[in-house]
């Protein structure tokens, strides 16, 4: 794909995220604004304060969400302006909800609900957005161990490792209160997963407390369909284009795909595929990729690029290493890559060449422990976010312009990332 194909598709995204603010603001418009970068930080609004009527707005305000030791940041996504904090004990993590407002965040106790503040509402002929001070709602999802969660074909699915126990949901209802959910339990709990597909099928991963060893395919009656056992240490998956989903193995991948799933074998006897990031625009999955079953903490410096249509896995050097936190992909599907030489690195996901480098950060180490905040990856849209705990600062970045467009301060130090689009 060329850069004038890019460019091209670039505006033609703009202009369909245009014509639907329009419609959310009643088919009005304002002037379009430049954000300049900042380093001053918003007043804080918490979820225990009392806030004015929730105002009205002109266009979709994409948010961010970041925890901290003791609770959850939300920064506005455009001009990194702090908009509320949420006072929240433990390591938690997150996820969109899929509906483009809430957020889901994993807790010791269960799944709650965190609103980021932003949203629509119809009135006739005509919808108004509005935007208030974020909060966390009185929404859970009770799980024993809070686990994965999965967002595909208009359905949430939470994974609960403590029980089995697989529960999804229309995250459109959210809106409204807790909506309504389907469950299915697996015959062993284990660090599992879940999707449900387009048609009300379900895959979910087969495992118990000690292993986990592949995945099983069930129709919308839970009837079984498929299933293949020949991938020992099943972490993660990934929607690619045409549905097909990849799940890591410590050899390789599985892919389920048109109602068969296809095994993927690594090029090294121990090839671990734990971690890893699907497009709808792309069939190839962007993997981590560690060749060392001995390594008390491998710091790997090549990524996989599985084609989930022919079964072709090409492994990239980046010259760097990376985390589990540093693998995104952008809109056209480019596979970006955070390394720890503080550098954003954006890849042809076809062809693996590395389409440009952008200094975002200083270089960092991986700490030891999988629970110690580092850099994290975050992209939507256009823009790649990247965050700093060293110096409790987040930077969105231009990944096609290859340039940082806005750097922020933190009232603290930052974890995990995730957002909405508004």
């Amino acid at each position: 794909m060329t850069r004038i194909d890019h460019t091209s598709r670039r505006l033609i995204v703009a202009a369909s995220v245009a014509t639907c603010a329009a419609l959310l603001a009643g088919c009005t418009s304002e002037a379009d604004g430049t954000t300049t970068a900042t380093s001053t930080t918003a007043s804080t609004s918490t979820s225990t304060s009392t806030s004015a009527p929730p105002a009205q707005v002109r266009s979709a305000t994409p948010r961010l969400a970041l925890t901290y030791a003791g609770g959850i940041l939300v920064v506005d996504a455009e001009s990194l302006s702090l908009v509320g904090q949420s006072t929240l004990d433990g390591f938690n993590r997150l996820n969109p909800a899929g509906d483009e407002r809430h957020v889901i965040v994993s807790t010791a106790d269960g799944f709650r609900v965190l609103d980021t503040g932003t949203w629509s509402e119809a009135h006739g002929d005509h919808s108004h957005h509005y935007t208030a001070a974020p909060a966390l709602t009185d929404i859970t999802f009770d799980a024993a161990k809070p686990g994965h969660v999965v967002r595909h074909a208009g359905r949430t699915v939470l994974f609960d490792d403590g029980t089995g126990r697989i529960e999804s949901f229309d995250a459109a209802g959210l809106a409204g209160g807790k909506p309504e959910t389907s469950t299915f339990t697996t015959p062993h709990p284990h660090h599992g997963v879940a999707v449900e597909l387009a048609d009300g099928g379900l895959i979910t991963t087969i495992g118990d407390e000690k292993s986990r060893t592949g995945i099983v395919v069930l129709d919308a009656a839970r009837n079984e369909v498929t299933r293949n056992e020949q991938c020992p240490g099943l972490h993660g998956e990934a929607v690619a284009a045409g549905e097909a989903v990849a799940f890591g193995c410590q050899d390789g991948l599985l892919i389920y795909r048109d109602g068969a799933i296809t095994k993927v074998t690594s090029p090294d006897p121990y090839g671990r595929i734990g971690n890893q990031a699907g497009s709808e625009e792309s069939t190839v999955v962007l993997g981590d990729y560690k060749s060392d079953p001995n390594a008390d903490l491998e710091r790997p410096q090549r990524v996989s690029l599985t084609n989930t249509v022919t079964g072709e896995l090409r492994l990239v050097d980046l010259g760097t290493s990376y985390t589990f936190r540093s693998l995104g992909r952008g809109a056209f599907g480019e596979a970006l890559v955070l390394g720890t030489d503080g550098k954003l690195h954006v890849l042809d996901p076809t062809s693996g060449a590395v389409l440009r480098t952008v200094p975002v950060i200083d270089p960092w180490t991986e700490p030891q422990e999988w629970q110690t905040a580092r850099p994290a990856l975050f992209v939507q849209g256009f823009t790649a976010y990247v965050t700093d705990p060293a110096t409790n600062r987040i930077h969105a970045v231009d990944y096609e312009k290859g340039q940082v467009t806005t750097t922020a301060e933190l009232p603290h130090s930052p974890d995990e990332i995730t957002g909405v689009r508004g």
